[in-house]
């Protein structure tokens, strides 16, 4: 990888220039609402296609077909392509994702408001991973801006159904072959380089029994009561899973969280259907297949024999982990010599214990990896928590590095 680039300082001078802007970009993302569920996300596409056109960016819009949308759970969601060819070369794909999960409570600043605080901007997707339809754009244009001599040509995949799993943004533009890309970067943060992520199962399983008087209970069949029995040996199976860890620095070990339950008719009346949904993260040397068979075993042998009681499991997703794929060195050497020259310090390349639409590009055999504006870990940003937030100057941290690292990527 070549080291000081003689064209980095004037790549890094042109982000400089446009810093104000860029930061007022970002705030009208996070003005405008996206939030998934609900998943009306083609108002948000517009807007920020106008945005990027009055930037100078020819903007390709890819309306996707709405019985798709509303199989996937969501309303409306238009998926953005912006193209730029310098030369003849591979090709680049920079993606992120504009839908956010709903804001939530325990907000102290209004999370549409984009509000700059001691130099934090705070509000909903502001971080995840609003930013860094920021910080590919504006990388861009600084490429453009510099007159950066470059062989291949880089594309920006502006999607929007992250939230609900990534297969009608990423997955449906490389499945309908809208895009090849030879690499792809997606949303990242800006002190390290993701090479691999969890694997995640959402299972939904729903116990029915049958409802009697309060007064009576004998003579019903008690959904809660079973339900509890299951809830009871998966968070004793939970415990065991600490012992499951990846050998993938960053990662961890396997995990199940059970995040929605719902159920009964009312207090003086035995409950006759609990549902509840579980959340299995897979660690990259798991086998989804094999995870979801070792659940469904275990509820299976916890509700056998009882009178009035059955039990039904439904997959309701399953994302493989994103594995390392062939060429991601490549990758990762362009990124962290560009750090390198950013920030003045070594970034690691490690795994994350989230998952996220990276790896529909690496399960296409895509060289990919996670790299954009944010702190050191998730939790700093508040990502998925009341009081999200980014550090303006990761920002501008992010966009010089990932400019600079296309530079290496894309030498003539």
């Amino acid at each position: 990888m070549t080291k000081a680039n003689p064209i980095d300082g004037a790549i890094r001078t042109a982000v400089l220039s446009r810093f104000e802007a860029q930061v007022e970009f970002l705030a009208a993302l996070v003005r405008q609402p996206s939030d998934n569920p609900p998943g009306d996300c083609a108002p948000h596409a517009a807007m920020t296609a106008g945005l990027l056109e009055a930037l100078g960016f020819e903007v390709e819009r890819h309306p996707v077909p709405e019985d798709v949308v509303k199989a996937s759970g969501m309303i409306s969601a238009t998926n953005l392509i912006i193209r730029h060819r310098f030369g003849l070369g591979p090709v680049v794909a920079l993606n992120a994702h504009g839908d956010v999960v709903a804001p939530g409570e325990g907000w102290s600043h209004d999370p549409y408001g984009a509000e700059i605080v001691n130099g934090r901007m705070f509000g909903r997707g502001v971080a995840v991973s609003k930013s860094d339809f920021a910080t590919y754009a504006f990388a861009l244009l600084a490429l453009r801006d510099a007159g950066a001599a470059l062989a291949g040509t880089v594309e920006l995949h502006l999607t929007y159904d992250e939230e609900t799993g990534g297969l009608i943004g990423p997955g449906w533009l490389l499945g309908q072959g809208i895009s090849k890309p030879d690499y792809a970067i997606s949303a990242g943060f800006a002190y390290g380089v993701t090479i691999a992520h969890n694997g995640c199962l959402h299972l939904d399983v729903t116990v029915r029994g049958r409802s009697a008087h309060a007064a009576r209970p004998e003579t019903g069949a008690d959904a809660l009561a079973e339900a509890t029995r299951i809830l009871t040996a998966l968070y004793d199976f939970r415990r065991g899973l600490s012992a499951r860890v990846s050998a993938v620095p960053g990662i961890g070990h396997a995990n199940l969280n059970v995040g929605l339950i719902a159920g009964g008719i009312n207090t003086n009346v035995v409950p006759d259907k609990v549902s509840f949904r579980i959340d299995r993260r897979m660690i990259p040397e798991e086998n989804p297949q094999a995870v979801e068979r070792e659940l469904r075993d275990l509820v299976a042998q916890t509700a056998t024999g009882l009178a009035g009681i059955t039990v039904d499991v439904t997959q309701i997703l399953v994302v493989r982990p994103m594995e390392v794929v062939p060429g991601q060195e490549t990758l990762v050497a362009a990124i962290t010599d560009a750090a390198q020259t950013v920030l003045g310090e070594t970034i690691a390349a490690e795994g994350t214990p989230i998952y996220c639409d990276a790896r529909l590009y690496s399960e296409r055999g895509i060289p990919t990896v996670l790299y954009g504006a944010g702190p050191r870990t998730m939790l700093e940003a508040n990502g998925h928590r009341a009081d999200e937030n980014l550090a303006i100057e990761d920002l501008k941290v992010a966009t010089q590095v990932v400019a600079l690292a296309l530079t290496r990527l894309l030498a003539a």
